[in-house]
């Protein structure tokens, strides 16, 4: 039984409080009864997700969390106490805990901050720390090289960029000038490793690099022509602020895009705009 992760268990018994799901060993959790539909019976599988519960008992549940054992989330802190605080990871009625211990720089109710979770060796509960350094580093290598697709969680913000946490492990870096739409603390999303560097650097972008990212910038430039109805009122002549504000993209990639879309006889163009060929 695997507390912190999502798995799949095993229907073994039914009971009046609800499910007892097995693993592999025959071991037991419950899945109360307001997580149970009327047509589960024994021998179903279940994906669920297994924690302690308020009352310290390990519990499974159907809510899907916002942090498993092993990642890092931004999750927003609800409540303080002598001990530590409490942050919303999405299960209902049951908060997971920070403890003062793990904790680095003020926590304040209401906001949100990166943490990374753990199952404690002693207790056996779910915590959490923002104590990031002994989890998410660069030090001796990193994991991930140029080119490849990577999950990433942005954390901070500098005048040259977005600071991100790479798959959960390392830390990297989004650029201003490379960024062509809206970002913000705490998104998740996926970006491109653009360079590893010999002092184990990650340099990140948000588009693909290369010939892969005008193709797929091209789709993405068809499906708005599309999508305006068949005629997308950008040129040459548009500025960049235009071609961001619509795209996304920056000017250069637009007419590269542009240009394929134009060998290709999708589209044509002049200065009113961009026409799909019919």
């Amino acid at each position: 039984m695997k507390v912190g992760e999502i798995q799949t268990l095993t229907v073994g018994r039914v009971s009046d409080y609800g499910l007892y799901l097995v693993d592999e060993e025959q071991n037991e959790v419950l899945l109360p009864n307001r997580f149970v539909s009327l047509s589960q019976k024994v021998g179903d599988s279940v994906e669920v997700f297994v924690y302690h519960d308020s009352e310290d008992r390990i519990t499974a549940t159907t809510d899907a969390p916002l942090i498993t054992a092993g990642k890092v989330a931004w999750l927003k802190v609800v409540d303080k106490n002598i001990h530590g605080a409490f942050l919303d990871w999405g299960i209902s009625g049951k908060d997971l805990f920070l403890p003062n211990r793990n904790q680095q720089g003020g926590i304040v109710i209401g906001n949100s901050y990166p943490v990374y979770m753990y199952v404690d060796d002693v207790t056996g509960r779910c915590v959490a720390t923002n104590k990031l350094r002994a989890y998410v580093n660069n030090d001796d290598f990193v994991t991930v090289e140029r080119g490849r697709e990577v999950d990433v969680l942005v954390v901070s913000e500098s005048p040259i960029g977005y600071r991100a946490i790479v798959e959960n492990r390392h830390w990297g870096m989004l650029y201003k000038n490379q960024i062509f739409r809206p970002l913000s603390l705490g998104e998740r999303c996926r970006a491109f490793v653009t360079r590893v560097t010999d002092d184990r650097r990650i340099d990140l972008s948000l588009q693909r690099q290369g010939y892969t990212q005008v193709k797929d910038s091209a789709e993405q430039l068809y499906d708005a022509v599309v999508a305006a109805g068949g005629v997308l009122p950008l040129s040459d002549a548009s500025s960049p602020e235009q071609v961001r504000d619509v795209l996304g993209m920056s000017k250069k990639l637009f007419k590269r895009s542009l240009g394929v879309l134009l060998s290709h006889n999708r589209v044509t163009a002049d200065e009113s705009g961009i026409k799909c060929i019919k």
